[in-house]
């Protein structure tokens, strides 16, 4: 388990940097627009991509610190 927790902090920890590099290059979502709506732009999928991918890094620094499920 403390394998794939790595491997889940690598793959979050890159995938936030990526998305957020990407996210600087496209325009903005226009305000007032939800989060589903958001999804129709470039800018809101990687966002979303940037929450799923923090997700992914907590997530992988639990199974570092409870290895076997304790």
């Amino acid at each position: 388990m403390r394998r794939f927790g790595l491997l889940l902090v690598a793959v979050g920890l890159f995938g936030f940097l990526y998305c957020t590099w990407e996210q600087e290059r496209h325009q903005p979502v226009p305000e007032g627009v939800d989060a589903l709506a958001a999804l129709r732009y470039p800018a809101g999928r990687y966002e979303m991509g940037r929450y799923a991918a923090a997700f992914a890094g907590l997530f992988g620094v639990l199974m570092l610190m409870f290895p076997k499920g304790r």
